[in-house]
């Protein structure tokens, strides 16, 4: 097999959250700022800790931010869906002997309101969060604890993601990284930007570039 390893982000890329996201961060800023923001400045910073996109909304007010958006978000962790395809293919990976990794700027948490709503938890041997790193993507660190921790080498694993970020992360650790249009939350050509090694837009695409 090309990668015995595979990585992948997690919001976008294996469960279906962008919507969910875009509307608590919606609700954040209107109920805390009373600010009406565009969904592209709701959700650019989208792959970055929750803490550090509300720093950029209001440093003085993150906290509050940070709480009134968990208050809407978590309880629509209850019609989560995970992306189109994305349970044949993490099933079709382990079939063939693979080892699977969750990497997100996610608090360990809030994966977890996820893996008690979809039948995920099993396929993945690691799951490096938001509080296992010093420094989050487009540093390579939070990559490097998961193939640390498979005992892997970079050029045996592919990290799969929908954000520009997961894009430079993947390059900075070196590992082959695949950038999924599925996502909702960046755009084609931001992703295209950072120069993936694969663009993929189905599971079909994704299972043939590992």
């Amino acid at each position: 097999m090309r990668f015995p390893v595979v990585l992948f982000d997690f919001d976008g890329t294996v469960v279906d959250s962008g919507a969910m996201i875009l509307a608590s961060f919606r609700h954040a800023t209107k109920t805390v700022l009373d600010r009406e923001l565009s969904d592209a400045e709701l959700l650019a910073a989208v792959g970055t800790p929750l803490r550090e996109q509300m720093h950029l909304f209001d440093a003085e007010r993150a906290d509050e931010l940070i709480d009134v958006y968990r208050a809407h978000n978590e309880p629509l962790h209850e019609a989560l869906e995970p992306c189109d395809g994305m349970l044949d293919v993490l099933r079709r990976l382990k079939e063939e002997g693979r080892r699977l990794g969750v990497v997100t700027a996610k608090r360990r948490g809030t994966v977890e309101l996820a893996f008690a709503v979809l039948p995920l938890r099993h396929y993945f041997d690691t799951v490096v969060a938001a509080e296992d790193a010093t420094r989050h993507k487009p540093a390579p660190e939070p990559l490097l604890i998961a193939l640390d921790r498979l005992g892997a080498r970079a050029d045996a694993a592919a990290y799969v993601g929908d954000s520009p970020l997961d894009v430079a992360a993947a390059k900075a650790a070196r590992v082959f990284a695949v950038a999924v249009t599925w996502g909702g939350i960046h755009t084609e050509a931001a992703l295209r930007s950072e120069e993936p090694d694969a663009v993929v837009s189905t599971t079909e695409e994704l299972l043939d570039a590992l």
